[in-house]
């Protein structure tokens, strides 16, 4: 598992001091996003557990791509833990995972422009995920797709029978 910390794009007054266990206090969030088609119909799905609680939640979309079903699964996940809340976020998503930790501050920096001076695709969804990770200290886990891992595993589900819902 390959897993990044990121405190660097959180206004400094909302990083809580790094914690050797990040599981145990706050919010975990697992997500997956998934096409028919890419274009085609997309679900999306998101495991949130928090306060002793979890929750399954997805969606689906008539029209849509794969990354954007990968940043709403996160979106929607994220809507649901209180700002102020650490967040363990666990996606199988490198786009999501290497945005986050990766391209976005300079996106942000260049006016939501990429670094060939293009807007950046699904630029609203990623302004909506940096409004939302502003206010959630957070740690993101990149998880290979596929491979048995059981929260991912049914986070696919979740968006695969979204995607059977609107078919």
């Amino acid at each position: 598992m390959k897993e990044t910390v990121l405190n660097e794009i959180l206004p400094k007054e909302t990083v809580a001091p790094a914690s050797p266990d990040w599981g145990a206090l706050g919010a975990r969030l697992w997500c997956d996003g998934a096409c028919s088609g890419n274009p085609g119909p997309g679900g999306w799905g998101c495991i949130v557990e928090h306060d002793g609680a979890r929750q399954e939640l997805s969606g689906a979309r008539a029209r849509t791509t794969n990354n954007q079903m990968e940043l709403q699964a996160l979106i929607e996940g994220l809507k649901t833990v209180p700002p102020g809340t650490r967040v363990r976020i666990v996606t199988d998503s490198e786009y999501v995972s290497k945005g986050i930790t990766s391209w976005m501050r300079g996106w942000i920096r260049n006016g939501w422009k990429t670094a060939a001076k293009q807007p950046v695709k699904n630029q609203e969804q990623w302004q909506q995920l940096n409004d939302l990770l502003q206010t959630r200290p957070h740690k993101i886990e990149w998880v290979r797709g596929h491979s048995g891992h059981p929260e991912n595993e049914r986070c696919d589900e979740l968006a695969r029978a979204a995607i059977k819902s609107i078919q």
